[in-house]
């Protein structure tokens, strides 16, 4: 038994945040953000009141009239987000009251930007374990809402989103998430984390004042690590599998940095036509960008399609997946 997904749905915002207008709000140029990040635009959810579960339900009902499901068929459903509506209840139960979900259970999986590579292995475990027939996995992140708009260094690099995606049990073996190499090294919560808002330090009129509940980055160590950790685990699941650069059809990569997608794909050996990259339309949307690409270019992909899955985040989290596709296009 292997999980595969059957179908895609999604949300976007409908307001573009442009590098011109960035460059009204803070010190930056187009030049500089594309000659070193690579985006163009980005999407922000703006209005108040509304997060990480608004995008994910409307990116979930979408899914739902794609593929024709019943909301009672679904046994589980997990959403991957560093920006939860709240720190309890989880999101992943909020989105399940405002679809009408009822017949099934789930959490949240924070693990940065590797949320989505994580949590379909998570799934793909309910899965081929026989404790879950269908599950919907939700990616969704509003990460204007941690983003510091006096920051040069990162507010050029986040957008929003949400992606929803139904996973399924099959007895086709030649389809599906056919392996999986995740990492965790802790030493990056050094340099890339969001200090205030947790039990260790609290929200306070300080670490208000003093911009603590926004992401921080050191942008140069992140930088580093992502290059050779992405590489390495993406060459190694090939070699693990005798899989050459004509055997993959498409990298999918994270899209943090167009210069980290490029050294992972040259390390594979791949050209540019199997690497599928939106970056500069939406920026780094955390563990929403795999599915994000994945949902815009749902129609490139044929059934038996050979797929690595490759991601990096905070944690530090990496890893990448072989996963082979399970339709063919409409």
């Amino acid at each position: 038994m292997k999980a595969v997904i059957k179908g895609i749905g999604g949300y976007i915002p409908d307001y573009i945040l442009t590098n011109q207008e960035l460059s009204t709000m803070v010190d930056t140029t187009d030049e500089w953000i594309m000659t070193r990040i690579g985006v163009k635009e980005r999407r922000i959810l703006k209005e108040d009141g509304l997060g990480t579960s608004h995008m994910g339900t409307l990116a979930v009902e979408n899914l739902l009239e794609k593929t024709g499901i019943s909301k009672d068929d679904v046994d589980m459903l997990i959403c991957a987000t560093v920006t939860p509506d709240m720190l309890f209840p989880a999101t992943a139960n909020i989105i399940c009251d405002k679809v009408g979900i009822k017949n099934a259970w789930g959490y949240d999986i924070n693990a940065g930007c590797s949320g989505f590579i994580f949590s379909l292995s998570t799934a793909a475990s309910f899965i081929e374990s026989g404790r879950a027939k269908r599950i919907i996995l939700v990616t969704g992140e509003r990460m204007s809402s941690i983003t510091n708009y006096q920051d040069r260094t990162t507010c050029p690099l986040f957008g929003d989103g949400a992606v929803a995606m139904l996973v399924e049990a099959t007895e086709d073996s030649s389809v599906g998430l056919m392996d999986e190499i995740l990492h965790v090294d802790g030493i990056g919560r050094q340099y890339l984390f969001q200090k205030a808002g947790g039990s260790m330090y609290p929200p306070t009129e300080e670490t208000v004042r003093n911009r603590e509940h926004y992401i921080y980055q050191d942008g140069q160590v992140v930088f580093k690590y992502a290059v050779s950790r992405m590489a390495d685990v993406s060459v190694e699941m090939m070699e693990r599998h005798n899989l050459k650069a004509s055997d993959i059809a498409y990298l999918i990569p994270h899209q943090a940095n167009l210069r980290i997608i490029d050294a992972t794909a040259k390390r594979m050996g791949l050209k540019k036509d199997k690497v599928l990259i939106n970056i500069e339309k939406f920026g780094n949307t955390a563990g929403t960008s795999i599915p994000l690409v994945l949902w815009e270019f749902e129609k490139k992909f044929k059934k038996g399609d050979t797929l690595i899955l490759s991601a990096f985040g905070a944690g530090f989290t990496w890893g990448a997946l072989y996963y082979k596709w399970g339709y063919d296009p409409e």
